[in-house]
Formats: structure tokens, sequence, C-alpha cells
């Protein structure tokens, strides 16, 4: 029997397959790229093209003004506001010296006034028209926040205190500083006045929202004015 020899070029017969492991079919599955972890703090993380569209273009544009808009609304509701009407101090001297000098009458004016009061309002009408009435309106406001004012004319009294007081019936008189002063109130204005009529036919009248206590204390406080007088300190000044 003869011996068989083996072919040199003759390839080994294949063995069994090599076992694929778990792990290595995981890493052949995995996906090419995989999501960011989760930020640790809470910040959502998004992909480059919502970031675009988020921050450029209409998009940008309507969150930031949404933004904006949230913002001012806060700071409007935060911010303090105040309804009151602050009337200017005005100072009334130049007026005042007007009137003792040009005035066809003895003027008066208040003197000494409590802490608190504050002019308001000055106002002269007729002075240097021969032949028209001369007037001078002085406003306040009150130590309580209440309105009260002088006026003061050689205008017809009977005419310039129904005027002046919005009514023509008086509701009695009222001793100031030795003085009789006649009463009016205006219900539906919310007005109290006080009047007086002087020998040279110069009528005071003094009114407004301020209580008739208030008034009676800037009735008090008018004083004759001399020509070329000394100047009368502004209240508050």
């Amino acid at each position: 029997m003869s011996d068989k020899t083996s072919d040199p070029t003759a390839q080994p017969a294949a063995g069994p397959a090599e076992p694929v492991s778990e792990a290595t079919a995981v890493r052949a599955e995995a996906p090419a790229e995989q999501a960011a972890p989760a930020d640790p703090r809470g910040t959502v993380q998004v992909t480059p093209g919502v970031y675009k569209r988020l921050t450029t273009g209409l998009g940008g544009f309507t969150l930031a003004m949404g933004a904006c808009l949230l913002l001012v609304a806060v700071i409007y509701a935060v911010t303090p506001r105040s309804t009151e009407e602050v009337l200017p101090t005005v100072d009334y001297q130049s007026q005042l010296w007007a009137m003792r000098n040009d005035a066809p009458y003895t003027v008066h004016a208040p003197e000494g006034l409590p802490a608190g009061w504050r002019p308001t309002s000055s106002r002269l009408t007729g002075l240097g028209k021969p032949g028209e009435p001369v007037a001078w309106h002085l406003g306040f406001v009150t130590p309580t926040d209440q309105y009260a004012a002088l006026e003061q004319s050689n205008e017809k009294a009977s005419e310039y205190v129904k005027r002046m007081t919005n009514n023509k019936n008086s509701s009695g008189t009222q001793q100031v500083a030795g003085q009789t002063w006649t009463r009016y109130f205006r219900k539906d204005k919310k007005q109290n006045s006080l009047a007086r009529t002087l020998p040279d036919g110069v009528s005071l009248v003094v009114a407004g929202t301020a209580s008739y206590e208030e008034l009676a204390v800037l009735a008090a406080s008018l004083k004759p004015q001399a020509k070329g007088g000394a100047p009368v300190p502004t209240p508050g000044s």
C-alpha cells in the first residue's frame, strides 16, 4: 500500500467560527453620535439648529421682544406711582410790589402765616388799565393739603363778593381778629368763604376747600401794605 503524501499548497481546513462577544456586538450597534449628557445644573441643551432658530431671524427677534416686554412689565409693576398733582410754589413778591405802588387802593397781604402755608398761584388783573377794577388773586395750599385763596378788588362789592363766593346768600358771620366777616357756603363746589368789605369799598374774600378755621387764619394774617414798604416774607421761604 502506497503512502499518501500531503500537498504543501493545500490550505488547512477552516476551524469553527470564533464566537462574537457581547461587548463587540454592542459596539457594532452603537450609533455614530450619542446625545449629550444632561446638565446637572438643569440647563436645557439644544441642537445647533434649534439654537440658531431661537437666536436669529424672526424667531430670535420675537423671543428678544418678549423678554424686553416682560422686563418692562415687571419694572412697571414694582415702581411706586402717585396720582396726586403737585402744585409749584410761587414767589409773589413782584406782584405784591406792583400792587403796593400802582393799585388805586391800599392792598392787603398775608403776614406771619404759620408753617405749612405754601403759595401756589398769584395773578393780577386790571393794573395799569384806567377805569377798570384792579384785582389780586393769591392762592395757597394749607397745612391740611386744602386750597385757600385771597381775592381782593375795588370792583363793586355786591357783584365781586357774589362771584368770588359763588353764592349770593350768606350763612352767618364769624369774628376774626376783632373784625366781622360774612360766611358763605357752596355745597356743590365744597367751597367755604369769608368776605369783608372795607370802608374804602375794597372787598376781601378768603375762599376754598379749606375749613372756616383755616380760612380764619388766612384772614387774620392780612395786613394793609404801605407804598414802598419793606418786603413781606413769602410763607415757606
